[in-house]
């Protein structure tokens, strides 16, 4: 029972091979924390971070102390400043109106162009003046049938 008392050591082997197998996949695993490289990218950045950091404070601190200061002035120019304002922007607001329609309408009539372009024109109008022919040639035989008819009609008056 004496030998019980003692603690046991207990081995524990890994089947697992890391980056390879053989020692220097195991000591690729036993190195533990960040490498060289993370160290000094840390150290290369940490001052310009701090430096970014320290000039958004002073930005944050200038545009406070400039509110505070300016605050007085628009309230006592209000009167002034809100309908100058509302001014300038109705005149920006119908500028980019206008040039908005003006680049439509351009667009618009390039579109027409094109489309008139891409239409073959002499088929049109050899199709145009054909039914323009046929409407003339039916108008004319027409005319003539009317014609007979009224001659006709003239005749059997006559012979009553």
């Amino acid at each position: 029972m004496a030998d019980r008392s003692q603690p046991h050591q207990v081995q524990v082997h890994s089947t697992h091979h890391y980056g390879g197998g053989g020692a220097k996949g195991f000591q690729q695993h036993q190195q533990q924390g960040p490498s060289t490289g993370k160290i000094l990218a840390v150290m290369a950045l940490l001052p310009v971070g701090g430096t970014l950091l320290a000039l958004a404070g002073l930005t944050l601190m200038g545009t406070v102390i400039g509110l505070l200061l300016s605050t007085p002035v628009f309230l006592l120019f209000s009167p002034v400043l809100v309908p100058a304002a509302l001014t300038i922007g109705l005149a920006v607001a119908s500028f980019l109106t206008s040039g908005a329609l003006g680049v439509t309408g351009l667009s618009s009539l390039s579109w027409v162009l094109n489309f008139f372009r891409r239409t073959s024109v002499p088929e049109q109008l050899d199709h145009a003046k054909r039914r323009v022919q046929d409407a003339a040639s039916y108008a004319g035989q027409k005319t003539k049938d009317m014609g007979q008819e009224i001659q006709n009609k003239a005749q059997e008056g006559k012979r009553t």
